[in-house]
């Protein structure tokens, strides 16, 4: 019988995991998930690394729950690894998911045509996605740059069937080596991060019953709910699905299901799109590999940044004077998410207001969210700062004011993340240093010291934004 090493990354389930499931149907399954030397430091940030430690003591969970089997942890070289478990255990074929940032293809590469040389059966499959991103083109056999034609012609390509979980997975019988996840390294030295528990279950267990909970309670009301960042209406998946402990083919037919005996087609439509535009983000990330380091509108290369160091920390510890930009820094300091219209307000900001370059805030990203994603989170940036291919464009500056009001009109969301403002009432808990002094002083607030004014203003911003532009147009 064949012994396939089943290599586990950002593919954290059992269900509809297509490398798990045809090593299952072909002989003994050797699991393994190996925290790589080659990349880690380019894989994640903070947050995102106590999602991995937590989804990783669930995957054991899993495996253990359902076959008995135990998942082998290892750091290391990747090559070296797996090579050292094939002697110790016969295993003569490796199956895994394919990745897709720049540097995990490279490093894929090099480790196929390294173990082809020695004889290994190596078969990779497109399990993380709704599509295939490398077989995906126009007319001219180009890519897409521009999204709309890309929804399109994804709307007419063929999904694959998720698979099922294996109902059964032979394991081998000899014991093989691993270390705890705990020795991995993953959790912050100082334990900011234990607050996360309060609002999130990494896992594969925890991804189902979100999505579940989102079928039946918010998915109704998604196409307009999800702008209005008070009533949570999104589904919150994105943290599962980044660490692929959920399916999107999966969530694809479960969609698929709902619409043909639910007359919700507006809504479910709406959260299709959604799923496309994270493909979008991978497939660009394929096409044009470096999105999450350059601007890919070259004009963008001598745009006049002001790296103000000041002003970047105020923007990151929520204290821009801005009550919506500061709720949506301080949720995700102490969620590790924010809800994504925030995400537009808060991009724009940084990138507009403060002329700070978008890496910055990329950056920053990357170290504070669970949900960190590197084709979503520079494609995000790059669509915001309008240096993307299919952005918004750069003249299309938000004003945070005139968004919280239109959002958060009765300020609920704001007064959940910036308490210091929470007496203050409607029209001014978005322009707080237009309040009567009396009213400020009546509810305790004191401008520059309980809350700041704003750290610029937002008629200026603008027209400066506007000049640096033209200087690259």
């Amino acid at each position: 019988m064949q012994k396939t090493i089943v290599w586990f990354r950002k593919d954290l389930r059992l269900h509809d995991h297509q490398a798990l499931w045809e090593a299952s149907q072909n002989g003994s399954v050797i699991p393994i998930f190996i925290w790589p030397h080659e990349e880690h430091h380019l894989l994640s940030g903070e947050a995102s690394l106590w999602w991995l430690h937590h989804s990783l003591l669930a995957l054991q969970e899993e495996f253990k729950e359902h076959y008995g089997v135990d998942l082998i942890i290892r750091k290391g070289n990747s090559l070296d690894i797996l090579i050292e478990v094939m002697e110790d255990t016969g295993a003569n074929a490796l199956y895994f998911n394919e990745r897709y940032e720049p540097f995990a293809i490279k490093r894929d590469h090099y480790v196929i045509e390294s173990l082809n040389k020695i004889g290994v059966d190596i078969r990779t499959f497109h399990s993380n996605l709704l599509y295939n991103p490398f077989t995906i083109a126009n007319l001219s056999g180009d890519p897409y740059k521009v999204f709309t034609p890309f929804w399109k012609r994804c709307l007419n390509e063929s999904i694959s069937r998720p698979l099922p979980r294996p109902s059964l997975l032979n394991g081998i019988d000899k014991v093989v080596s691993t270390i705890e996840v705990a020795e991995l390294g993953l959790l912050p030295t100082i334990r900011w991060d234990e607050k996360l528990h309060c609002y999130w279950q990494p896992g594969e267990k925890g991804a189902i019953s979100v999505w579940e909970l989102f079928i039946q309670k918010d998915l109704h009301s998604y196409k307009t709910g999800r702008d209005y960042p008070s009533l949570q209406a999104g589904s919150r998946l994105s943290p599962h699905l980044a660490w692929g402990e959920i399916s999107p083919r999966a969530m694809w037919y479960s969609l698929e299901m709902e619409q043909s005996h639910i007359p919700m087609n507006e809504q479910i439509e709406a959260y299709k799109r959604q799923l496309i535009w994270r493909e979008f983000g991978y497939y660009q990330l394929v096409h044009f590999p470096t999105i999450s380091k350059a601007p890919l509108r070259p004009a963008f290369e001598h745009f006049p940044w002001d790296e103000n160091q000041d002003n970047l920390l105020k923007w990151q510890k929520g204290e821009t004077g801005y009550p919506l930009v500061d709720a949506g820094m301080r949720e995700l300091w102490e969620t590790g998410t924010m809800h994504n219209r925030v995400r537009m307000v808060v991009a724009s900001f940084l990138v507009k207001h403060l002329l700070i370059p978008w890496t910055y805030g990329a950056k920053w990203f990357q170290h504070t969210l669970v949900d960190f994603d590197l084709a979503n989170n520079s494609m995000g940036w790059q669509w915001v700062t309008g240096s993307g291919l299919d952005s918004a464009p750069y003249f299309r500056i938000f004003n945070p004011i005139t968004q919280g009001e239109k959002f958060d009109r009765d300020g609920e969301y704001i007064r959940k993340w910036v308490p210091e403002l929470t007496k203050l009432p409607n029209p001014y808990i978005h322009r707080p240093w237009t309040a009567p002094s009396e009213l400020l002083k009546s509810v305790g607030i004191k401008l520059n010291e309980t809350y700041p004014l704003p750290i610029i203003d937002h008629d200026f911003a603008r027209k400066r934004a506007l000049a640096a532009y033209d200087k690259i147009k």
